[in-house]
């Protein structure tokens, strides 16, 4: 019986091989065929807009010509005092590190939509960043929860995210050109901008984190006759209230650099100091760019310090990060340098 098996046995494996060979070669074509496709798009494309490597070489020289205009950079307008007292260059940022004041005299002084010192542009970006946010969030959970389909059976959870879709798909810049004829060009308009933004991006990745939830807390919760809203929030949102908050924090970041780029269209803030700046050096003031090279700096350090503060943030809501610890000594915690940059050493059992 093995014997007369044997042989069918055998045709039935070597079958078995040939169409998984078979599979393999075309996916492999498969893999080839999308990489010529995404190819011959990527070269028309490329035709289309004229972009070729002979255009960026005949305009190399005067970019780099160009950039050279920004260096060294200007802090002239670091703060109102060093502005006042013509203290540029690298000194500015010296000076004010030497008097604390003038810093703590620029914050406080900032006139809203005040775009010619440094330190209060920067403070009113990231304020602008902040309050989208949070002005933001509401709508965005409560959309966020009704376009889910745990929450609202299809296809009615369609109209919600069919709004946030909307949203979404209208750039801050647009929004922040919409909201002009109503509260006219300064701060208040790229408030607004960001956080409509922030609802449509926001509230669909709440959406999404509401699909994943477990059916298992929703039951238990159900079961002790607790009401529908009971049950979305304590065996629902109760499941993914760190992933909302990691998501907040990232759109955080993200309206950060929203609001610097706002300020081309003349809400205030850094990104209105550099586009001035770099219009002076464009009508004939050369000393403008150097200036500008400085706000880039500073645009720099307000992203990287927002970054790393969010990070710090979202690591320090990780299960059993903090087990056993206080407020006090978690907020403490937030300024050991070793975490930050990351040279702490793993803790041993």
């Amino acid at each position: 019986m093995a014997t007369e098996d044997s042989p069918r046995d055998d045709s039935r494996i070597r079958e078995k091989l040939a169409q998984l060979d078979r599979a393999s070669r075309n996916r492999q074509l498969l893999y080839l065929a999308g990489i010529l496709v995404l190819l011959a798009v990527t070269a028309a494309g490329l035709w289309f807009v004229e972009l070729t490597v002979g255009l960026l070489y005949r305009n190399l020289p005067g970019w780099t010509e160009f950039l050279g205009g920004f260096f060294p950079p200007d802090f002239v307008d670091l703060t109102q005092q060093t502005k006042e007292r013509g203290i540029g260059g690298l000194d500015a940022i010296v000076q004010t590190i030497l008097h604390p004041q003038w810093f703590v005299s620029s914050v406080l002084n900032a006139e809203l939509g005040e775009a010619s010192v440094l330190v209060s542009a920067a403070v009113l970006t990231v304020i602008m960043g902040f309050l989208g946010t949070v002005l933001g969030f509401p709508l965005a959970l409560l959309l966020g929860i009704l376009g889910s389909e745990r929450v609202v059976p299809f296809p009615f959870n369609f109209l919600f995210r069919g709004i946030m879709s909307t949203i979404r798909a209208v750039p801050a810049l647009i929004w922040a050109l919409i909201f002009v004829p109503l509260t006219g060009f300064g701060p208040v308009t790229g408030v607004l901008a960001i956080g409509t933004d922030t609802i449509g991006n926001l509230g669909r990745l709440l959406t999404d984190e509401l699909e994943e939830v477990e059916d298992g807390p929703i039951e238990a919760v159900g079961s002790t006759g607790a009401s529908r809203p009971q049950t979305i929030i304590f065996g629902m949102l109760s499941q993914v209230y760190n992933g909302y908050v990691a998501w907040t924090l990232y759109v955080l970041e993200i309206n950060t650099r929203i609001a610097i780029g706002l300020g081309v269209v003349g809400v205030g803030g850094i990104g209105q100091y550099i586009d001035a700046k770099i219009s002076l050096g464009a009508f004939g003031t050369p000393s403008a760019y150097p200036q500008a090279a400085a706000g880039i700096i500073v645009v720099i350090a307000i992203v990287l310090t927002v970054e790393m503060l969010s990070s710090r943030i979202r690591s320090y809501m990780r299960p059993g990060e903090n087990e056993g610890r206080g407020l006090l000594d978690i907020i403490r915690g937030l300024g050991d340098t070793k975490k930050w940059l990351g040279t702490e050493n793993p803790k041993k059992d």
